[in-house]
């Protein structure tokens, strides 16, 4: 039994001649460990995707389920970092987080709670900025904090919702190192949405193409064979590192430039020539 399976899952908003239907037969298993990434358009559903494995949406038609069970609403065992930060803005960067980290773990001690709190306010960088509320923080800053909060409420799986995209390269790159040493350390099944194809191959098991919609289904996986621990510098000196990426590149300018060819036609004009009204008065100097 895999981890989390989505059975021929299709979401349609709106009713009636309104209706579009931004998802259509996707299927896909996980297993327990497993690191797993979708890349796609911006646009091609992928954001709706996360949603429905999350609990925040229901499908039209299909069935998520995690560990066997359906999934039915919200829960702490799938932790979600969105692309928007999500932090409640009378709150300090310790506040967000440690209300979050209670909740999960209501039991534990004020002090163990705080404890976790500052380890992962260290983990991205922010203890100088521990007390500060979200207004005096940059965007990367903010979004530093709701990984730091989402990976503190030690989730079951991790789900990315591009959650690094608005992040200079370099606090990029140091987040996507601290993601993979959580994940290698016990190895939580995770799933990661991205339309960086550099950044899927670096950290996932496989990568799987989201077609662009309307009617977005998944295309063919792409298993990433490079051992890990992973090195961003010798990557490009990496024969499957530059197979594997040159196919899904290829892959993904296929189907790209096959949408364009079934968009429709441009709206042909009649052929009216303009009107002169110059022969119907006489110009005298």
């Amino acid at each position: 039994m895999a981890y989390l399976e989505l059975n021929n899952i299709y979401k349609t908003y709106g009713q009636g001649d309104d209706a579009t239907q931004v998802l259509s037969n996707i299927n896909l298993s996980i297993e327990e460990g497993e690191f797993v990434a979708i890349v796609g358009f911006t646009g091609s559903g992928k954001t709706t995707l996360v949603n429905l494995i999350n609990g925040l949406l229901e499908p039209t038609s299909g069935e998520v389920l995690f560990k066997g069970e359906p999934v039915k609403g919200t829960s702490h065992e799938r932790g979600v970092i969105f692309q928007n930060y999500s932090l409640l803005p009378w709150l300090t960067v310790g506040q967000n987080i440690y209300m979050a980290v209670k909740e999960v773990f209501p039991k534990k001690r004020k002090q163990d709670l705080k404890e976790v709190v500052d380890d992962y306010v260290e983990m991205v960088g922010l203890t100088p900025a521990i007390n500060k509320r979200p207004k005096e923080l940059s965007g990367g800053m903010r979004q530093r904090v709701a990984v730091a909060r989402a990976l503190a409420m030690q989730p079951e799986m991790i789900i990315m919702d591009e959650p690094l995209g608005a992040l200079d390269a370099l606090t990029r790159g140091n987040l996507q190192d601290e993601i993979l040493k959580i994940w290698e350390k016990d190895r939580r099944t995770a799933l990661l949405i991205t339309n960086d194809v550099d950044e899927g191959i670096y950290m996932a098991d496989r990568i799987i193409p989201l077609r662009p919609g309307p009617n977005a289904t998944l295309g063919p996986e792409f298993k990433i064979d490079i051992e890990r621990p992973r090195d961003k510098t010798e990557l490009n000196d990496n024969p499957n590192f530059k197979k594997t990426r040159n196919a899904i590149i290829e892959y993904l300018m296929d189907i790209g430039d096959a949408r364009k060819a079934e968009a429709k036609a441009p709206i042909k004009l009649p052929d009216l020539a303009p009107k002169s009204f110059v022969d119907q008065f006489e110009f005298k100097l």
